[in-house]
């Protein structure tokens, strides 16, 4: 009986890692798409026009030149206007089509979250050895009991923020290499 406990326990422990992690794939997936979306065709050419231009008039720096120059500036200022033109429009577009999205993300993992720490509140979902966790046992056993032949129970709360943070480093990591 007490080995099919130890089971459940490390089998939630993971579950609510796998959870969390979830929770952040979706968040950087929603990150990555707004970023994607923010950047369109036209935006990129905009963009290389305005560098073009202000390389050029950049290499115009001889007097006989100046009127040369400025006008080129005043083409790439021009470009900078619609740029932040159409970076406007874009930016109220993606407000409207992806925090509808953020929300629902945020309002889940609130509802998620909460589910669990209400369920598994006085419940320990993990025990880890003493010795490996030593200056930091108290903290880890917040809303658990404190120690069962030696080890550390592991409480609901202080898992959520362990899964979570090293969820977020391992997504990011994964983002990395994609």
């Amino acid at each position: 009986m007490e080995e099919e406990d130890d089971h459940g326990k490390s089998v939630t422990c993971i579950f609510i890692f796998f959870i969390a992690t979830a929770f952040q794939f979706g968040d950087k997936f929603l990150a990555l798409k707004k970023r994607q979306a923010s950047m369109s065709e036209k935006d990129l050419q905009l963009r290389a026009e305005i560098k073009r231009l202000l390389k050029e008039a950049a290499a115009l720096s001889q007097p006989s030149t100046f009127a040369q120059a400025a006008k080129l500036r005043r083409a790439a200022a021009a470009k900078e206007k619609e740029l932040a033109k159409t970076q406007e429009t874009l930016t109220m577009e993606m407000k409207t089509s992806f925090g509808l999205y953020e929300r629902i993300l945020m309002i889940s993992k609130i509802v998620v979250f909460t589910v669990l720490t209400l369920w598994l509140w006085r419940v320990p979902v993990a025990a880890i050895s003493k010795e490996l966790v030593q200056p930091f046992g108290w903290f880890l056993s917040w809303t658990a009991t404190s120690s069962v032949n030696d080890n550390v129970m592991i409480g609901i709360v202080p898992w959520l923020i362990l899964s979570n943070k090293v969820g977020r480093y391992f997504v990011k990591k994964v983002f990395k290499f994609a």
